[in-house]
């Protein structure tokens, strides 16, 4: 008969149970899930069974990541996924939590770029934890993506960008996303890459300060290369301040912007 274990497919005899499945595929295992659900009875398998097996702290191999991965997205998803290659200009509140979200889907490889150090006021929105304080972003990224995803490619730079680097730090990237705080450098980096990199698509970001409705925030097609997600208004001042959930809101759509963008969807 046909069953799964820890997302692959396996055809055992009729008479197998749980148990001889444990010490034959994972004998170190500390529990076992079957059908979803958490036991420590032995029981006979049956057909279509789906059991999994963990040892508490230790790593999938990358095959298994990967068997995961399929068994939740499809495998022509994850294929599509694991080849693309994705930059991200900085990894304040938008960008750390966007590549966040494209590790967790499956992201082949990652090109990240900032210049600064984990700062104590960024803790109220940005994908750091307090031990990370004055660690360089591109450091602190890399650690916690790892974390989620040890077979993730990354490649980081520790750099400011600007016209002089932009072509070079993302000239082998799909799309990038526009994470930066000035106006100036989010215009320098979307006209830069318009104008000279003309296979590369751009998902930017505008509209995301202080605690409006949600429903605000939305994402923009405004041309075939260009995308940007926010409400297109709200600006920080004194009054209205950068905040963890729109924040968050905005660099989730921007990552699924992304996803579309891959798999050939548009707005």
């Amino acid at each position: 008969m046909i069953i799964t274990v820890n997302e692959k497919t396996y055809c055992v005899d009729r008479s197998y149970t749980l148990y001889q499945l444990k010490n034959e595929y994972q004998p170190l295992a500390d529990m076992l899930i079957l059908n979803g659900r958490v036991t420590k009875q032995d029981c006979i398998i049956q057909e279509g069974d789906r059991i999994v097996m963990i040892s508490k702290g230790e790593s999938p191999s990358e095959d298994q990541m990967s068997s995961l991965l399929i068994h939740r997205h499809s495998s022509q998803i994850h294929n599509s996924l694991n080849k693309a290659v994705i930059g991200i200009a900085g990894l304040g509140g938008l960008g750390s939590h966007v590549a966040a979200a494209l590790t967790r889907i499956g992201i082949g490889t990652l090109v990240l770029c900032d210049y600064d150090v984990v700062e104590p006021s960024n803790l109220n929105r940005q994908n750091y934890f307090i031990h990370q304080i004055g660690m360089k972003k591109t450091i602190a990224t890399q650690d916690n993506l790892l974390q989620m995803h040890p077979y993730l490619k990354l490649i980081t730079h520790d750099t400011y960008l600007n016209s002089a680097n932009i072509g070079q730090i993302f000239k082998d990237v799909d799309i990038v996303v526009e994470a930066l705080d000035l106006p100036f450098c989010k215009a320098e980096l979307v006209n830069y890459i318009l104008k000279h990199m003309h296979e590369t698509k751009v998902v930017a970001a505008s509209g995301l300060a202080g605690y409006d409705t949600s429903n605000t925030i939305m994402t923009r097609k405004v041309n075939e290369r260009l995308f940007i997600c926010g409400d297109g208004v709200s600006k920080v001042s004194q009054d209205c301040c950068l905040m963890a959930p729109r924040v968050g809101i905005t660099a989730n759509h921007q990552a699924n912007m992304v996803l579309r963008l891959i798999l050939g969807k548009q707005e």
